[in-house]
């Protein structure tokens, strides 16, 4: 249990141990009685925020649950693995995740 939000969701998706969006899109109908659509344009919604909120190099903390944050990410060199050949890769971001103590402490 992560705060007041049980964990255990059952998916629907066809691959077992995934979670998909329409899975908690289905959650959120459950657990408020709104209708599907409310639920999706609501996960939408904040998914939209969060990416938009990274795409301008926001930090996101969600107590509980964890940090979202975007780095840069170093300049490389990598290897054409059919070639051999020297590849430069090119700086940019990737979005990290820290999981909070709650999170952590799941078994």
């Amino acid at each position: 249990m992560v705060g007041a939000f049980p964990i255990a969701v059952k998916t629907s998706s066809a691959r077992r141990g995934t979670l998909i969006k329409l899975d908690i899109i289905n959650e959120v109908v459950n657990k408020t009685g709104i209708t599907k659509t409310k639920a999706e344009m609501a996960v939408e919604t904040v998914f939209e925020s969060m990416k938009r909120a990274l795409s301008h190099g926001e930090r996101i903390e969600l107590r509980g649950f964890g940090i979202f944050n975007v780095r840069p990410r170093k300049t490389g060199i990598g290897r054409n693995p059919r070639t051999g050949a020297e590849v430069a890769i090119p700086p940019g971001k990737a979005v990290r995740f820290k999981p909070g103590k709650e999170l952590q402490s799941l078994q």
